[in-house]
């Protein structure tokens, strides 16, 4: 059997992985039934459908087509994607932290779409804001997580 479309076995291979670490290691926690589910059952369904995902990913890559530009190397790696999409959670983190929901996500979504070297500053500016507001509608009022929205402005 030969492998068509490496990009889809590789892929395929580390959703395997992925999904299998995910399965044993929520395997420590305590399931529970589908009435009253434990702490663990969340991360073992998970692990469990990426790694089914990842088995018809890897097993694809043998039949069709191959991607057609798979065998062109780039003459050399992208670091401002690389940069901006690990910076992009980085500021999530410490500005979550230390500033609250609405710059943190703001900022987490405008510097990993930078990272694509056709997005302009107006489009990252505006999906940007519009990630940050579904955010704090969803999380804020809809979920009612505990995050400030802003720190320091809430008592």
């Amino acid at each position: 059997m030969n492998i068509v479309s490496k990009r889809d076995f590789y892929a395929g291979l580390l959703m395997i992985v992925l999904g299998a670490g995910a399965a044993v290691e929520g395997q420590h926690y305590n399931i529970g039934t589908l009435r009253q589910m434990g702490p663990g059952f969340i991360p073992v369904a998970l692990g469990v459908v990426l790694l089914l995902i990842g088995i018809a990913i890897a097993a694809g890559s043998f039949t069709g087509e191959g991607d057609k530009g798979e065998a062109e190397m780039p003459t050399r790696p992208d670091w401002r994607g690389w940069l901006c999409i690990i910076l992009g959670p980085l500021l999530f983190m410490i500005l979550g932290k230390y500033a609250g929901l609405i710059p943190a996500t703001f900022s987490c979504v405008f510097v990993s779409a930078l990272g694509d070297r056709k997005s302009t500053l107006k489009g990252a500016f505006l999906i940007a804001a519009g990630i940050t507001a579904m955010g704090v509608l969803l999380f804020s009022y809809l979920l009612q997580v505990p995050f400030p929205l802003i720190r320091g402005l809430q008592s």
